[in-house]
C-alpha cells in the first residue's frame, strides 16, 4: 500500500465513465471516480477520485478527493486533497491537508480548515 493513499470504510463506489456527459448537480452517500465530465455541483460524503480524463466545471464538497483531471471551481474538503501531477485546478481550496505533486496546476486560494 502506498502512503499517500487513503483507505475509506465503504464498499460501494459510484463511477463516471469516460465519455459521459452529466449536466446538474450530484449528491453520493458513497465514494466516487470520475473519469468523464461533469457541469454542476458535487457533493460527495466519501472520497472523489477524479480521472486524468476528466473535467469538471463546478463546485466540489467531499470527505477525500484525489485529483489526476481538470476542475474549475471550488474545493472543500473535510480531509485531505491531493492534486496529482496531471491535476489542473482553477479554484479555491480549504481542506484540512493538501499534497500537490510537481507538475500540477494549481490556480487559485487555499485555506487551511481546523477541526
Amino acid at each position: 500500500m502506498a502512503r499517500n493513499e487513503i483507505i475509506t470504510t465503504s464498499g460501494t463506489h459510484n463511477v463516471l465513465a469516460i465519455g459521459t456527459v452529466i449536466k446538474g448537480d450530484i449528491c453520493a452517500e458513497e465514494d466516487f471516480r470520475i473519469d468523464g465530465t461533469i457541469e454542476g455541483d458535487i457533493t460527495c460524503k466519501g472520497k472523489i477520485i477524479i480521472g486524468a480524463q476528466s473535467s469538471i466545471t463546478g463546485n466540489i464538497e467531499c470527505t477525500n478527493i484525489e485529483m489526476m483531471g481538470k476542475v474549475t471551481g471550488n474545493i472543500c474538503c473535510t480531509n485531505n486533497i491531493i492534486l496529482r501531477a496531471s491535476a489542473n485546478l482553477n479554484g479555491e481550496i480549504k481542506s484540512q491537508t493538501i499534497e500537490i505533486e510537481p507538475g500540477a496546476i494549481f490556480s487559485g486560494t487555499c485555506s487551511m480548515l481546523t477541526e
